[in-house]
């Protein structure tokens, strides 16, 4: 099964890309305050912590975890709220309390804003 390309498509990934590097630029992470990466697609969310100090990833919570996909945790409100929640948690033993959040190009409206929103919530510093 092929994938048509359309211009609107490439136009549309096109921008976010403009987005995400424009972004990109200002923010960096550190060992004490790492950059809080979130990436979706269609059925599941990645959100990983990365100190751009030493180019490591800290922590990498997903959609795709065994105890996650056994819940149906999916790429819609409810799983961004439950990721979010996770991924502070998980920061929370690795007494990592401050990040920089970084949208990667995604409008921050929608499940993005209530990734964060959990996130807040269940301690994590922006």
């Amino acid at each position: 099964m092929s994938t048509k390309i359309t211009k609107a498509t490439s136009d549309r990934f096109a921008s976010r890309q403009h987005r995400r590097d424009r972004i990109r630029k200002k923010v960096a992470g550190t060992s004490e305050c790492p950059r809080m990466n979130v990436f979706k697609s269609d059925k599941h969310f990645i959100v990983q912590l990365i100190d751009d100090d030493s180019g490591k990833t800290i922590l990498n919570v997903s959609t795709m975890r065994k105890e996650l996909r056994e819940g149906a945790v999916k790429a819609n409100l409810e799983g961004a709220k439950k990721i979010g929640k996770l991924v502070a948690e998980e920061a929370k033993k690795q007494n990592i309390k401050k990040v920089v959040f970084d949208r990667n190009g995604y409008k921050y409206h929608g499940v993005i804003k209530a990734l964060a929103d959990a996130a807040r919530e269940a301690g994590l510093v922006f």
